[in-house]
């Protein structure tokens, strides 16, 4: 099969919800059939919005406390981190760690925010945080957090481009994440190839048994019959 782009590799997840990427990785890649996921409920702004898809820009931020560093310095450091966010490959999905004691105790995401992301090529934001300004967020960027909250109290940039960790999902810079109201998901480069086919072995695995059970006079003969069909599906 011909090598596809990277725009064509994120279309095609982007056309599937967050569980069924997680369902076609467990057959392609199933050591990571307990890793690689977000394991905490995270809110997601608006649940309606479609699947996030795109390269990770990663960051970790503070809110409880004051920076010990100056405010121009701090000024600068924001600066650089807009500038990481702009850089290509796009789209991006910024993916930020709270290392306070407390995560969320200051939301780094609102409405400036999202809206100055969605300009530097962003699709939406995965934080153990918390996020604010709900009714004013950029239109279709989506958020998915820890919590919401009223105030961003001391939040700022503590690092950025370094490996995070949201709720259980380890994240890298570069790497493809696959987000929606359910959770999100790190996709591996190396599953791409055979993520599509996979994804259609499941479909017709459970096509199988969904079909039996929503017909009428459904039994648990019949679904030992479907099940086993499921199972020679290969």
């Amino acid at each position: 099969m011909a090598q596809i782009s990277s725009a064509d590799q994120l279309a095609f997840l982007a056309r599937y919800d967050t569980p069924t990427i997680c369902n076609g990785l467990e057959l392609v890649m199933p050591e990571r059939q307990a890793t690689g996921f977000t394991t905490e409920h995270l809110f997601a702004a608006n649940p309606s919005l479609p699947p996030l898809v795109g390269y990770a820009r990663t960051a970790t931020i503070r809110a409880m406390d004051a920076p010990a560093a100056s405010a121009a310095e701090m000024r600068e450091r924001r600066l650089n981190y807009y500038d990481y966010v702009a850089a290509e490959p796009r789209p991006t999905v910024v993916v930020i760690q709270d290392i306070d004691p407390r995560p969320g105790f200051g939301a780094f995401w609102g409405e400036v925010q999202t809206a100055v992301h969605k300009g530097l090529g962003a699709l939406g934001g995965v934080t153990n945080g918390s996020i604010r300004d709900l009714d004013q967020l950029a239109p279709g960027f989506q958020l998915l957090a820890g919590k919401i909250g009223p105030s961003h109290a001391h939040v700022h940039l503590v690092e950025f481009g370094g490996q995070v960790n949201v709720f259980g999902m380890t994240v890298r810079h570069g790497d493809i994440i696959h987000a929606d109201r359910h959770g999100a998901v790190v996709v591996p480069q190396a599953a791409l190839g055979g993520l599509a086919a996979a994804i259609d072995k499941v479909a017709r695995r459970e096509k199988l048994i969904l079909d039996a059970a929503r017909a009428p006079g459904f039994t648990t003969a019949e679904l030992k019959a479907a099940m086993k069909g499921a199972a020679d599906i290969h």
